[in-house]
C-alpha cells in the first residue's frame, strides 16, 4: 500500500524512468528521486522547470476541507 498522497511527475528520456518530483501533500514536503547513477546538473535543472510548469506549488491543506 502506498503511503504518500499528493501529486508529481515522472520524467522519462528514450523511454527510461530517470526521476519522479514529487509533493506529498500530507509530509508537506517536495521530493525527488532519481532512477539513474548520475544525472547532470543541467537535467535537473530542466526537470524541476517542468515540475513547477505542471503542478501547483501550495500543498493541499486537508483541515480547511472539512
Amino acid at each position: 500500500m502506498n503511503e504518500r498522497d499528493g501529486i508529481g511527475v515522472e520524467i522519462y528520456r528514450n523511454d527510461e524512468l530517470v526521476a519522479e518530483i514529487f509533493r506529498d501533500d500530507t509530509e508537506k514536503t517536495r521530493t525527488i528521486r532519481v532512477f539513474k547513477d548520475s544525472i547532470s546538473l543541467e537535467q535537473m535543472e530542466e526537470f524541476i522547470q517542468i515540475f513547477k510548469k505542471e503542478i501547483p506549488w501550495d500543498f493541499i491543506n486537508y483541515d480547511n476541507l472539512k
